[in-house]
């Protein structure tokens, strides 16, 4: 009896321990959008926990803005936020550092009318109502992009701000704007009712979509936890490429969307390529791709210059074979 006491005593002990290690870390739009996706198969398949860092759960954020609070108000030491969320966040005092380059390309997203619109190319949205979701959205930003792939001008187009994507699609439907930028899983949800008319893989260049980024402290104090993290999302990309179908079972349990979409979901963006680039891309940081992304920011105010990313960059924690940035 006395042993079994001590055995028990022995794991009461060792439990706060065991809860103390396990961290969570947040990730933008985490089961609302596909850029999150190898999170969830690290998650599921404990790539985390064979890495060495004990990872229990991914806290989601609405955006960029969101993440830095979760980072720098909840003591989370990594995060991943698109370019211009962490740039101004640094602007203003926060003590963080890009670490990895995670989707280096804006895919997935489609710009699309109902069904019966006489819109049917590109060249015909002159004239019409594009929506976006708010003022200093991303959204907003690629509908220039958009327009230069249409070779029109801003003035030959209207933009509506909708609030969100959903609310775009019900815009849409309302006849109350003409085109609406529709993300991948809400087209699964929605699209069958809808056409599309454009692609963002197809009209746009690599622009950076969303980064890593760690705590200045944990950059000093836990580099092996960084690079870890870092480690099992490498192995869950490669588990996608490795795995397509398995994987988008789990993405869809995941993300409670239907397997047989996200099966050609998954396999669709895992064929993506611009710029020679792959939509999941494995942790190399491409600095050609955040420029062009922050310069589409700054045009429409989300970020002002100056700003040196380089300088806030910290490459160590990236594996050997991906240490080289591509400028």
């Amino acid at each position: 009896m006395s042993n079994m006491v001590t055995l028990v005593l022995a794991l009461v002990l060792l439990l706060p321990a065991a809860t103390a290690r396990a961290e969570e870390i947040v990730v933008s739009n985490y089961g609302s959008g596909s850029p999150p996706f190898p999170w969830s198969i690290a998650l599921e398949k404990r790539f985390f926990q064979e890495e060495g860092v004990d990872i229990s759960g991914i806290i989601s954020s609405e955006g960029g803005g969101t993440t830095v609070r979760n980072m720098v108000a909840g003591g989370v030491i990594f995060g991943e936020m698109n370019p211009a969320a962490f740039v101004a966040a640094v602007q203003q005092g926060a003590k963080l550092r890009l670490v990895a380059d995670t989707v280096p390309l804006i895919a997935g997203m489609v710009w699309a009318v109902k069904a019966d619109s006489p819109i049917k190319t590109l060249a015909d949205i002159k004239g019409h109502k594009i929506g976006y979701t708010n003022p200093k959205s991303t959204s907003q930003g690629l509908t220039s992009g958009l327009v230069e792939a249409a070779k029109l001008n801003m003035a030959d187009v209207e933009t509506v701000k909708t609030g969100g994507f959903g609310e775009g699609v019900a815009a849409l439907d309302l006849g109350l704007i003409d085109i609406a930028p529709v993300p991948d899983l809400i087209w699964i949800r929605s699209g069958a009712k809808l056409r599309t008319i454009a692609a963002a893989e197809q009209v746009l260049p690599s622009l950076s979509n969303v980064l890593c980024v760690a705590t200045v402290d944990a950059t000093e104090k836990q580099g092996d936890k960084i690079r870890a993290i870092i480690r099992a999302r490498r192995r869950a990309v490669q588990f996608m490429n490795e795995h397509p179908d398995e994987a988008a079972d789990i993405i869809a349990r995941v993300n409670r969307i239907d397997p047989e979409a996200t099966r050609v979901l998954v396999r669709k963006l895992l064929a993506v390529r611009v710029d020679g680039r792959s939509y999941w891309n494995e942790g190399r940081i491409y600095f050609d791709g955040i420029e062009r992304m922050l310069k589409m920011q700054e045009s429409i105010g989300n970020v002002k210059p100056p700003y040196d990313v380089e300088k806030v960059t910290d490459t160590r924690f990236l594996p050997d074979d991906l240490k080289r940035p591509v400028r």
